[in-house]
């Protein structure tokens, strides 16, 4: 990773940086999309054939024995792993289900918020180098605890330690498809997929423009795309701060790993420590490519122009290492938050119980990451009485006038 200092025009092409691939990837994504929506399953067989290297001939479903044996095949200590994250997870997930509610506003006018789930979501797993297990968790048990009736999971690859996890959590309908086209079937359904309601999980940039591009008609969770991480420091273990850089910088090729100092003693020895533990990864690693790509040491002239920029990029990671400073106080936009130096980066992508999908692109600004009200629709009930019918009526009526709605105000009248 290179040291630079973080001026204004760098801050600006950053941000431009990564508008810019957005466009391209909608491009390509908006054709496949079309392509599928004409086509259907012939076209899913033919884009999967080419980006994925997978034959579809013989069909998009994982079958059930397979998951079964999988279930079978993983090791006892993997099994463990998994359940303890699972724990977690569900734990987290059942305490952001949103309540159900009654208020009296005043007499005879009660308002009441019933909460119901979705009743079909599609969950992305990425397949790249691997399927991520972790993905699958972290989409599959907020829908279990919201009360989603039907999932259906899609992944390109889905291995075996995949399948367990969804075996684990009770999970059959697994199609091996994915990349832009997988987004158009969920959303549109073909004659093997039927469509569903809502489209979770992150992908790629290409995943990422199809969620966009089909929400007009389907939902979607948020814009999850390609990793992103910043570690915002002056000081610490140079050592454990590359690590979790180069953690998130593994996720792919394009992924964006940034550390944001004031200090250029400490960004040089950070800077080293990265070298060493670079060369020390296996060449194929993606992050032997994206932290020299995109990785960058940025050097701010203060604490507050550190601050700004953070906001200001958003990330989907934010690590605070220093936790006797006050810096969580300043941050506005971010992801996730990783305070103190022993909360690695890898634990909130598996085990913490907080979730791994998390908006990216700078959508941070706008929300948070994933949670189980996003698998719900919070519905608001109003039960007025005829007391409460003559305490609203004249005020209504008023109002109703005032916007020229003669037949709001007449739909109060015949009532009197």
């Amino acid at each position: 990773m290179r040291i630079v200092r973080l001026t204004k025009n760098l801050e600006r092409a950053l941000l431009r940086g990564r508008r810019e691939r957005d466009e391209k990837a909608h491009r390509v994504a908006a054709r496949i999309i079309a392509d599928v929506r004409k086509r259907g399953d012939a076209a899913i067989r033919e884009w999967t054939k080419k980006f994925d290297g997978v034959d579809l001939r013989a069909g998009m479903w994982v079958s059930f024995r397979e998951i079964e044996k999988a279930a079978n095949d993983i090791s006892r200590e993997t099994r463990l792993a998994m359940e303890h994250a699972a724990r977690n997870i569900r734990a987290v997930a059942e305490r952001q289900l949103p309540r159900e509610w009654t208020l009296g506003v005043e007499p005879g006018v009660k308002i009441s918020q019933v909460v119901r789930p979705i009743e079909a979501i599609g969950c992305y797993v990425p397949g790249g180098r691997f399927s991520l297990l972790s993905t699958l968790t972290m989409t599959v048990i907020p829908a279990l605890v919201a009360g989603v009736k039907r999932i259906v999971v899609v992944s390109p690859k889905p291995n075996v330690q995949l399948l367990a996890a969804a075996a684990m959590l009770g999970v059959t309908r697994i199609a091996r498809i994915g990349g832009a086209q997988a987004i158009a079937a969920l959303a549109y359904g073909t004659k093997s997929i039927a469509a569903v309601d809502k489209i979770f999980g992150p992908g790629n940039r290409f995943v990422t423009a199809a969620k966009q591009l089909v929400s007009g008609d389907c939902a979607i969770d948020l814009p999850a795309g390609p990793t992103e991480a910043i570690v915002l420091a002056d000081d610490g273990d140079p050592a454990w701060i590359a690590s979790d850089l180069l953690a998130q910088a593994e996720h792919a090729p394009d992924a964006g790993s940034f550390l944001v100092t004031t200090s250029r003693d400490f960004a040089v020895r950070t800077q080293l420590e990265i070298r060493k533990q670079l060369h020390a990864l296996p060449k194929a690693n993606p992050a032997q490519q994206s932290s020299l790509r995109s990785g960058t040491i940025l050097l701010a002239s203060s604490m507050e122009h550190a601050c700004e920029f953070v906001n200001c990029f958003a990330p989907e990671h934010l690590s605070l290492p220093q936790t006797t400073s006050d810096l969580l106080e300043r941050i506005q936009a971010a992801g996730t938050v990783f305070l103190g130096p022993w909360s690695a980066q890898p634990f909130g992508d598996y085990a913490s119980g907080s979730n791994h999908v998390l908006p990216t692109g700078g959508w941070a600004r706008a929300r948070g990451g994933l949670s189980t009200a996003d698998f719900v629709k919070c519905i608001s009930v109003q039960h007025i009485t005829e007391e409460g019918f003559a305490r609203l009526a004249r005020d209504v009526q008023i109002l109703a006038r005032a916007e020229g709605l003669t037949a709001h105000a007449n739909a109060i009248e015949v009532r009197r």
